[in-house]
């Protein structure tokens, strides 16, 4: 056979061999520092026999699958840790993700003392240099090997394997995984890892599971990496929204109201109002909208109309007995029903057409709690929506205007370049989960696909991600700490029209059934303001602090001046407070530093005489003294503008 490696060159072998055999055929040198291969762009394990020709490339730890293979075998080694150590622990499964790896367990929640006794355990076995040897079994004979171990969620994993699959096991030791791999050969060249920390899982996923405990952790190559990798961990803490807008009391929680129910304290009500302002504004005097009012809840009856009620029951909260027959209501999880009778109220020409429903709705969705993070996953949150009533022949401009909305909101936020394109699909394999045709699925995706292409927009497509009833554009972004999360969506719908009878009459006096658009503009506030906290480090662009201006007299003899200044700026729309403590001036600017405020205004003798301010900025440090009347169109304009400004050279 004739193996053509990674450098073109061809090497040819008479009998069946291994990734591995087929390394230190090359060199020892390699063998040694091998992790896997690829054959044929497939990741394989070291242990595959050849017995082909076939492209090959033997991957390292410099390689990006090499390492993902380095750090699977270290969440072996922690499971196997950890059954040493808490013998009642069940394992469930353990892979390599960005930047390290986790392994799911059936366990009480693991302590900060805990992952530190684990870790002294991993580095006895590590220490010991065992090799890790692959083996496959029957299915019957597989089940009945996790069944007398205990390992309940290895016999589930086995049981849900296609029936061609084959089932390998890895053994090192004594401890035994159900495992596809790739593992390295041994556990010599696991240098560097660490544990980061632990949290709850529910089994696959599934809120109607056991709650397992998960352990992250991550491994590199060399020592000098893993101390880079936790320094950066430092340092994103430091950014973190849960951190930085409790710090600025932006937000708070509280037990006793309940997880995922963020308390916004009045900074940053605040942005949130400034922000809401901006968009309503947008959207009713530059974009066509006309504004409504929804309840809060409704009667069960609208959602199994809908088809939330057989799609999405399990994410909205529910008053009274689901399975009752008497009245059931459910708070709302989106606006759109709501918004289809406004639109059925009264019969509608083509001529009224597009119509564009906007909405800052208050909608509520029920999140497990293993998924709920400060302010970015939420069960009450507040949303930008809309709902475009269009005809068919409108459909592709309207998307494009709702696209370009969205970009122009990122590019304003400052957020452009955070955000990527996402076409997300129906999965046609899982029928069940959709309503609508296929014919329509597909020309609908087909569509959107032409639009982003036309304009130009790059994106990908995942399978599985549209919504029950419609493909959609989602704009993705992720936060410090690398977790992706969905802050804008538009999405075409040509499907609900007839659910709910809603038509126009056309030139010709018919019935014809329009096209919906689902749209946000900035989506969800709270995640929005999360975002914005950690991309700034709570240093926001003026126009969105909730102080633009502190007023700091250097005495008390300059209060009324103090005050006046404040009150002038008020007057024009500038969010001000003056310091009028009896505390040293370099006290109280330090102070405002902390606070993050963009502008300090200085006044003493001087300015009061001149009717000037010294102004000292978060942008440039000492920008010196201006007229009070210069500065306040300096600052308005800015506002006006929503200019973002750098803070190059500031103190």
């Amino acid at each position: 056979m004739k193996i053509t490696l990674k450098d073109g060159s061809v090497r040819e072998y008479h009998a069946p061999l291994t990734i591995y055999e087929i390394a230190a055929d090359i060199s020892e040198g390699l063998a040694r520092v091998a992790c896997c291969g690829s054959v044929d762009g497939a990741v394989c394990d070291l242990r595959t026999l050849i017995e082909r020709d076939c492209e090959l490339s033997i991957l390292t730890l410099s390689d990006k699958e090499g390492l993902n293979a380095l750090r699977h075998t270290v969440s072996h080694i922690m499971a196997e840790a950890v059954k040493s150590l808490f013998k009642d622990a069940k394992i469930a499964i353990g892979p390599s993700i960005e930047n390290g790896f986790y392994y799911d367990f059936e366990h009480p929640p693991f302590t900060r003392e805990d992952l530190d006794l684990i870790e002294t355990e991993m580095k006895k076995i590590i220490k010991e240099g065992r090799e890790f040897t692959r083996f496959t079994l029957p299915r019957a004979e597989a089940v009945k090997l996790m069944a007398e171990a205990g390992e309940i969620y290895k016999v589930e994993l086995i049981n849900d394997l296609p029936e061609n699959a084959e089932i390998s096991f890895y053994r090192q030791g004594d401890f035994v995984d159900l495992c596809a791999g790739p593992h390295l050969m041994n556990a010599k060249n696991i240098k560097a890892f660490k544990l980061i920390s632990s949290s709850s899982a529910y089994w696959r996923g599934n809120s109607d599971n056991a709650m397992l405990q998960r352990i992250y952790g991550t491994a590199f190559a060399k020592k000098e990496e893993l101390n880079d990798y936790l320094d950066y961990l430092e340092k994103i803490k430091l950014r973190d929204h849960n951190k930085i807008g409790r710090e600025m009391e932006l937000f708070t929680t509280a037990d006793v109201i309940g997880q995922g129910l963020p308390l916004l304290m009045p900074k940053g009500a605040r942005i949130i109002q400034t922000l809401q302002r901006w968009i309503e504004d947008e959207e009713d005097f530059n974009r066509g909208y006309v504004r409504t009012k929804t309840p809060f809840l409704a009667k069960s009856d609208l959602y199994k109309l809908s088809g939330h009620w057989d799609m999405y029951r399990e994410g909205m909260f529910i008053l009274g007995d689901a399975e009752s027959e008497a009245e059931v209501l459910a708070l709302r999880p989106m606006t759109c029903p709501f918004q289809y009778f406004i639109y059925k109220a009264s019969q509608k020409s083509y001529r009224d057409l597009p119509i564009r429903y906007g909405e800052t709705a208050v909608l509520f969705r029920n999140e497990d709690s293993g998924e709920m993070h400060g302010l970015t996953r939420v069960r009450q949150f507040t949303i930008s929506e809309g709902h475009l009533i269009v005809r068919p022949d409108q459909m592709d401009k309207e998307f494009k205007d709702c696209l370009d909305f969205a970009r122009y909101c990122m590019r304003t936020l400052g957020i452009e370049d955070e955000v990527s394109f996402r076409l997300s699909k129906w999965d046609p394999d899982k029928r069940d989960k959709y309503i609508g045709e296929a014919e329509v699925w597909e020309d609908t995706q087909n569509r959107i696909r032409s639009i982003m292409l036309e304009l130009g927009i790059p994106f990908t497509e995942a399978l599985g991600e549209a919504a029950f009833y419609g493909p959609k554009v989602d704009l993705q972004a992720k936060n410090v700490y690398g977790k992706e999360d969905t802050m804008i969506t538009i999405q075409w719908d040509a499907v609900l029209a007839e659910r709910f009878d809603l038509y126009y009459i056309d030139q010709k006096g018919d019935k014809v059934r329009p096209y919906i658009i689902h749209r946000t503009a900035l989506g969800c506030y709270e995640r929005t303001l999360a975002w914005l906290i950690e991309l700034y480090e709570g240093k926001f662009p003026t126009w969105l602090c909730p102080e633009q201006v502190r007023v700091l007299p250097i005495s008390d003899k300059y209060e009324a001046y103090a005050e006046t200044v404040r009150t002038t700026l008020h007057a024009h729309g500038v969010l001000v407070t003056s310091d009028l403590r009896a505390e040293k001036i370099g006290y109280k600017i330090r102070e405002a530093r902390l606070d993050k405020i963009p502008y300090l205004l200085i006044v003493g003798a001087n300015e009061e005489e001149t009717e000037t301010v010294s102004v000292r900025s978060r942008f440039a440090g000492d920008e010196g003294v201006k007229p009070l009347a210069d500065f306040i169109d300096q600052i308005t304009q800015e506002i006006r503008a929503k200019v973002i400004r750098k803070e190059e050279n500031a103190e």
